[in-house]
């Protein structure tokens, strides 16, 4: 199997700043232990991986307050996402792996279903493809692996919309790459998400109902 970096790209699980929008369903404190709690999973989860090294792109730097009192892994590097939007952020990351590394994978933390047999088969499908995607229900995707570096997959595109992925697969084909289209997987970004999380999490009773 392929050997790859694994970039984490989070913010800080600070109240009123991490997963607001499922404030109204867990309360500002509630998100931001719902955020770190997804954060270490996350982490935990491409550690466990043994892919490659892990790093943790994260938002504020390292050196700020808000980090000082969470509990993280050692083994690990850090990197400071740095200004600009999500695809700026993403796009410096891959560079920056892949100048040093034969295949890049990135991840958010909003979405724990992402377990160790799915950064596997991302990292296998690079072997013989030039990207790997996992897509979202609601249009996004919650991983993408690379082995080569085009900064069209991130300039310009419409974030947090429904057409991510689709808009990512159609700049890959324009390349004249080839891409694996992992399975579907759910984010956790509403509060009818919650259902989605680790039943032992013990989220889904705040789940709203329709």
């Amino acid at each position: 199997m392929i050997s790859a970096r694994i970039v984490v790209l989070a913010k800080a699980p600070v109240p009123n700043q991490a997963k607001t929008r499922l404030i109204p369903a867990l309360g500002a404190l509630g998100a931001a232990q719902l955020a770190q709690r997804m954060l270490v999973h996350t982490l935990g989860t491409a550690l466990a991986s043994k892919l490659g090294p892990v790093e943790l792109c994260a938002a504020p730097e390292r050196s700020n307050l808000a980090w000082q009192n969470i509990a993280l892994p050692a083994n690990m590097v850090w990197s400071a996402q740095g200004d600009g939007d999500l695809g700026a952020k993403m796009a410096r990351a891959a560079q920056r792996a892949l100048r040093q590394h034969p295949a890049v994978i990135l991840i958010g933390t909003d979405c724990p279903a992402i377990d160790v047999a799915t950064l596997h088969t991302a990292a296998a499908a690079l072997e013989h493809h030039d990207a790997s995607l996992v897509p979202t229900f609601d249009g996004g995707y919650s991983l993408l692996g690379l082995k080569r570096f085009d900064a069209t997959l991130f300039d310009n595109m419409q974030w947090s919309t429904s057409t991510v992925a689709a808009q990512t697969l159609q700049r890959i084909s324009q390349l004249g790459w080839r891409a694996k289209l992992l399975p579907l997987l759910h984010d956790i970004d509403e509060p009818t998400d919650l259902r989605w999380l680790p039943g032992a999490w013990g989220y889904a009773e705040n789940t709203p109902t329709r």
